[in-house]
């Protein structure tokens, strides 16, 4: 006879993620193509001398690093495991049995998962034909039960950035009582003309919360690292539900040395930000469809073809991620693996 376990957890779906083969170029996770930036591998390597000492439960120097960083007080901001686990504490925090967490759909995957793992009820909305968050479906689909609504900015696996004024607008129709979460993981990969900064609206409004991530852009994505910033009483409530020491003395240090590193960071995203350009480019002149992504990531809204678009990348040792029957994304890697992506998709459109 097994012991009881909660009878919900099959209706569950357990978060993929995405594959290695050996020998092959992994474009499918969104990851940076090196290693941590230089300065911050030797942060790194200095901390792990005292890894035989639990590190600050409260990651207190890392919070007050982030909030001198983006000018707010250090009860502003609060430390996880990675911007996902802050997604599962903010829905810890806020949400009862039965309540109703948004998002738009497709997004970030973890969205449900999370929600569900909280009892929650996850309510998905059908994004624009383009990819886009439908802000406007969002509000329409906002109910007594709503206590929070994830807004994906650049969204995941799509790609679109919603604008500041959109934003703004969009803000202004949701009651107070529900919080809405800017997923920014994306963040330092926007280029936009009127872009959104989700820590000066977490400031501005009592019911806004930002999220961030080192693991993009800086690098750290196997150190497991992120911050959420906005109105003391919420950023209270999510660190409760924090699991103790999840933010690890190598993270804590390694998060403190990227904010040191912005020359360096600006020349590694700029790079990616002119490959991103350049196979976006090419995709559409092989005639894809491929909306303006502003995140490290293109998408291809294949439909019934993305499997097979999938199989046919991984048949040639390029590694993208398929949503059966949605599309597929593809990481932006270094110039040589995205010239082999570039390659293998347009024997795909020669082939069919």
């Amino acid at each position: 006879m097994s012991p009881d376990v909660r009878h919900d957890l099959d209706a569950i779906p357990a978060y993929v993620p995405g594959a290695t083969v050996p020998g092959a170029v992994k474009l499918a996770s969104n990851e940076t193509t090196t290693g941590p930036l230089p300065s911050v591998a030797a942060a790194i390597a200095e901390a792990a001398a005292g890894a035989n000492r639990y590190p600050d439960i409260t990651a207190r120097a890392l919070v007050e690093r982030l909030a001198d960083f983006l000018g707010v007080a250090p009860e502003n901001v609060t430390a996880g495991c990675g911007s996902v686990a802050l997604c599962q504490q903010l829905v810890q925090a806020v949400c009862s049995p039965g309540d109703e967490v948004l998002f738009g759909w497709r997004s970030f995957e973890a969205y449900p998962i999370i929600t569900r793992i909280a009892h929650a009820v996850p309510v998905r909305v059908p994004n624009r034909r383009d990819g886009s968050l439908d802000l406007d479906a969002i509000v329409d689909a906002v109910t007594d039960r709503t206590r929070l609504i994830f807004v994906c900015t650049p969204n995941n696996p799509t790609g679109p950035a919603i604008s500041r004024t959109d934003l703004a607008a969009f803000l202004d129709r949701i009651p107070e009582r529900v919080t809405v979460a800017l997923d920014e993981a994306y963040y330092e990969y926007m280029r936009s003309e009127d872009p959104v900064d989700g820590v000066a609206e977490a400031m501005a409004r009592p019911n806004v919360v930002a999220l961030r991530t080192f693991s993009k852009a800086y690098g750290l994505a196997g150190l497991r690292a992120g911050y959420l910033v906005g109105p003391a009483q919420l950023v209270t409530s999510v660190a409760k539900m924090v699991v103790p020491f999840s933010v690890s003395s190598l993270a804590q240090a390694a998060g403190i040395a990227c904010l040191e590193a912005g020359d360096e960071l600006r020349a590694r995203t700029d790079a990616v930000v002119a490959e991103r350009t350049r196979v976006r480019k090419t995709l559409l002149e092989a005639g894809y469809t491929v909306p303006d992504s502003q995140a490290n990531f293109v998408w291809l809204p294949l439909g019934e073809r993305s499997e097979a678009f999938d199989a046919h990348c991984r048949d040639r040792l390029v590694i993208t991620r398929c949503f059966a029957g949605d599309g597929v994304r593809v990481s932006i890697g270094d110039p040589d693996e995205n010239d082999r992506f570039v390659a293998a998709a347009k024997e795909f459109v020669t082939g069919m």
